[in-house]
This record gives C-alpha cells, structure tokens and sequence, in this order.
C-alpha cells in the first residue's frame, strides 16, 4: 500500500480553452424538501472549476434549485408523489450521462424502490465515471450484491453512518474500528475509489492511501458533504483521475474550511460559507 502524501495539481489553463475544455458534468441531486442538496453541489462544482456545470433535479424542485444560481442550468426529472426521483426518470439520467464527461449521483434524492433502480442503473453503465454520495449510497446499500453489477468508475463518499450500512450489506465480519482498514476493504471490494469522509478524511483505490490534514471541527455542518460532492466532480471533468481528483477535492474542501474557520470562526460555518471560501483555497494551493 503506498502512501501518498503530494496533494495534485490541475494543469494550468490553455489560452484558448473555452467551457468545454474544463469539464461538462452533471449532478442528479435533490427532491421536494431538499433542494438545497442539488443546489449545493452545482455551485461548488462551479466553483472548483467546472466548464458546464448541469443540475438534474425532481421538477417540482426545480424552480428552488435554478433560482439558488443562474450559473448551472437545470434538467427537470420525472418525479414520484412525495417528489423523488421516479424511475421514469431513468432515460433522461442516461442521456444525461452520455452528454457529460462525469456524473454524480446522490445528494438529497432520498431513498425508495425506483431509486434502488436508478443507482443499480448508473453503477452498471460501463466506463461511466460516477461519483456516489449521500442517499445515493443509502440506496446502494440496500441492494444485495451490487459489486457484481458495477461497470461504471465509482468514486464513493461515505460517512461513517453510510460506511456502516454499506459494510453491513456486504461484509459478514464487523465494521472494524480502524477507519484505514474500513476504506481499503471497502475499495477491494467494490473496486471503487473510497473517500471516507471524517476527521483526517481517508481516500483509497486499495493499491493508494491519503490522509487528509485540512479541515476542522466548524465544517461538521449540513450540506459540507454536498458541497465535496460538487468539487470532486468538477475535478475530474477537468482531466484528472478519479483517484486524484478525490485527493484534491478532500485537500481543497477542507482548506476552505479553514479559510472559513479564520474569518469566521468555526462555530458560525455554513457549507455556503465553504463554497464562497474555495476560491482562496485553490489559489493558496496552486
């Protein structure tokens, strides 16, 4: 296991790059009561660079999210009576994915049958890079034996409430207590790349191993994991790997943080406040 301690760089700007160079991703997020998830991950993903930033959401929650930023534009999905994502949505999802260069998945969608469908959908859509957080995960935990289903380059962005439920759903023995030993059996067996998201937050493909050192206390707050989902995403339309782009998604979401935390204070925090603060933080890093 080698470990790796030298955070990536994104390669400097072409002087004839125009939105298209710098990554079309799409973030399906959201549902009635939770658009603030979508709309997080869009302006973060905006913020950490992304060329075309797109926002698929339930249409009743559609008007929150476009008006939160007029920046990313909006795909308005089918929904169910309580506002979720239905599985009639599924065709417009993939379209979605053939016409981005990445996709995430996740935040705030809730869970429910037809969203169990949608995430075995995407996970099996081969060479898809996709990035699982959230309710995105809760629904993947609850299908049995969905590694034998992945086609797709998953990046997965657990806490250690979603660490639990997904060891639960595929491992016989405990969740051990070692958070490095949870991420690395994670990634063998899923084959994914794991940001296990925490105090000194861990990313691991099982042959790589990263430590985060940034963060604090004050970004223990709603919406910080939406707003890493966004930043991951927009990293890796931007041409690095999915493993880099966690690395330094973790690295500059939480240096935003403690931008945020000198000014601010921990204790007053807002994931708004982290996503105002991202651009210092790339600038300090590159």
């Amino acid at each position: 296991m080698k470990t790796v301690r030298d955070v990536p760089k994104l390669k400097p700007r072409p002087i004839d790059g125009h939105k298209g160079t710098f990554g079309r991703v799409c973030i399906v997020a959201g549902s009635v009561g939770m658009s603030g998830a979508a709309a997080l991950a869009g302006r973060a993903a905006l913020k950490a660079g992304a060329g075309l930033v797109r926002v698929a959401t339930p249409a009743s929650a559609l008007g929150i999210v476009a008006a939160i930023d007029p920046c990313y534009t909006t795909i308005p999905l089918p929904e169910d009576p309580a506002g979720r994502i239905s599985a009639k949505a599924t065709n417009a999802i993939l379209d979605a994915a053939e016409n981005n260069d990445v996709l995430a998945f996740g935040p705030g969608v809730g869970t429910s049958t037809a969203l169990r469908s949608v995430t075995k959908t995407l996970v099996s859509q081969r060479d898809l890079p996709l990035v699982v957080d959230g309710d995105g995960l809760n629904n993947l935990a609850a299908i049995k034996g969905w590694p034998d289903a992945v086609t797709a380059h998953l990046v997965l962005t657990p806490h250690p409430g979603e660490m639990k439920r997904l060891w639960q759903g595929l491992f016989r023995e405990q969740l051990p207590t070692d958070r490095r030993q949870q991420a690395v059996q994670l990634a063998e067996r899923t084959a994914a790349v794991i940001v296990l998201k925490g105090a000194a937050t861990i990313v691991t493909d099982a042959n790589r191993i990263y430590v985060n050192p940034t963060g604090n206390p004050g970004m223990a707050t709603a919406g910080s994991g939406d707003v890493l989902t966004g930043v991951i995403t927009a990293l890796a339309g931007q041409g690095l790997d999915l493993f880099d782009a966690a690395v330094l998604g973790v690295y500059i979401h939480g240096l935003a943080g403690d931008i945020a935390a000198d000014k601010l204070g921990q204790i007053s925090i807002t994931a708004t406040d982290i996503i105002d603060h991202l651009p210092a933080a790339f600038k300090k890093h590159f």
